[in-house]
């Protein structure tokens, strides 16, 4: 009987003290929250991307995606890789007197600061050779991806127009 109560004892104690022990471990800390600084980046690119457009840099508007980014568009298959997606931007670029103007409406930056959602309005405007103006508005939205160096890029871009 003694044995059993000298067992249980040191069993009972084993269990305390491996109790106490985990309980005393400091749980890690939060990873710091840098959701407005991340906002604030992502509203620059985007501020950046419209001036690149508007001087028609296609490298520097290629410079924010990803190598495996997504495109889709109204009507069309997704456009698969960075590649494929240069050649739309180039097409749209070389429209003649393009005047292309965005809006962020929100940022939402996980708390993780792993991925944004970036959604806003456009508006875009052709001049053809004869002065005539066409104007075309929509929505956006973009999926942005935190990278290791800390600079964001696009993983997910969509549009459809207001029509």
């Amino acid at each position: 009987m003694r044995r059993y109560r000298f067992v249980s004892l040191l069993l009972a104690s084993a269990v305390a003290a491996g109790f106490a022990a985990a309980c005393s471990h400091p749980q890690p800390a939060a990873p710091p929250d840098t959701r407005a600084a991340d906002e604030a980046t992502i509203r620059a690119a985007d501020a950046d991307f419209s001036r690149f457009a508007a001087a028609k840099d296609l490298d520097k508007c290629m410079s924010y995606y990803l190598d495996d980014a997504v495109m889709f568009s109204p009507g069309t298959p997704a456009i698969m890789g960075k590649d494929n997606i240069r050649k739309v931007l180039q097409q749209m670029l070389a429209a003649p007197k393009l005047q292309m103007i965005f809006a962020d409406q929100t940022v939402q930056v996980a708390r993780s600061g792993e991925l944004a959602v970036d959604r806003g309005s456009y508006q875009s405007t052709v001049t053809d050779a004869k002065g005539h103006a066409s104007t075309s508005t929509g929505k956006f939205i973009l999926v942005w991806k935190k990278q290791a160096d800390g600079s964001w890029k696009i993983a997910a871009d969509t549009g459809a127009s207001d029509k």
